[in-house]
């Protein structure tokens, strides 16, 4: 959760945000300001936080300028000494009011508000854009081998596994050919199609279409036989084995 901190005091300030760390909450600090026209031009330059503290006088007037100057989307929650404004406050973002010194326990019960009204929200937003992430992140679709003085491509669908040995690294093809990378595994690894290719290991990444049969192996490890013949047994290693049968069973 992303929080914006609008707050003319240092130590207030600082203490706020050793409260939010201490909170149990998974909070990042997206900004400390000072005043009405730094908070404008922050709106105006970033996107919205999730959620924003805002202590009601500020070195350049009150923090309700700022509402008729931007639109915030974010919900707030006012700290201030005086309480005469909390009607106010209530007539915008508010969700709660929280008179000063703030203490860990107004916070926390803040905070809680805050899950209630916002957190499944915020939650399913994150989780969408995840998923759109996802949708728009391209794979490597082919490699380009040389092979004495001529290149080709190789397309990744005819790849049965990556490979480390001797220190360098190879691709295998469907047709037993083994062709070397200048990437490293963990390179490759980014750049393949996690629903197609599995490193099993410290030297191996699979295709799921190459895999001809999955074995049960000591200690509660796997090991796997391709469709192509490989210079070493294919285990899994043991704190894969639960991420990889997961990964075949999508």
């Amino acid at each position: 959760m992303k929080v914006l901190i609008i707050e003319d005091e240092a130590l207030a300030a600082e203490k706020l945000v050793r409260l939010l760390k201490h909170s149990g909450k998974n909070i990042e600090v997206a900004g400390l300001l000072e005043s009405v026209e730094q908070s404008v031009n922050w709106f105006l330059a970033n996107p919205s936080p999730d959620l924003v503290f805002m202590d009601i006088q500020l070195d350049d007037g009150i923090c309700f300028e700022i509402f008729e100057a931007v639109k915030i989307e974010a919900p707030v929650i006012f700290t201030t000494a005086y309480d005469e404004y909390a009607i106010r406050a209530f007539k915008v973002n508010s969700v709660d009011y929280l008179l000063k010194p703030v203490s860990a326990e107004a916070l926390g019960a803040a905070l809680e508000k805050y899950d209630k009204l916002f957190g499944a929200r915020s939650e399913i937003n994150e989780n969408v854009a995840r998923a759109f992430g996802q949708m728009g992140k391209t794979y490597k679709t082919r490699f380009l081998i040389k092979v004495g003085a001529r290149f080709q491509p190789v397309p990744a669908s005819e790849v049965s596994c990556f490979f480390v040995e001797a220190r360098s690294v190879f691709l295998k093809t469907s047709g037993s050919r083994d062709f070397c990378l200048d990437y490293s595994l963990d390179q490759i690894q980014k750049m393949v199609d996690p629903g197609q290719f599995f490193r099993i290991n410290r030297n191996y990444i699979v295709s799921i279409g190459s895999i001809a049969d999955i074995l049960s192996y000591s200690a509660s490890r796997l090991k796997l036989r391709l469709n192509v013949p490989t210079s070493e047994e294919l285990i899994v290693s043991r704190e894969k084995v639960a991420e990889f049968k997961e990964w075949l069973d999508r």
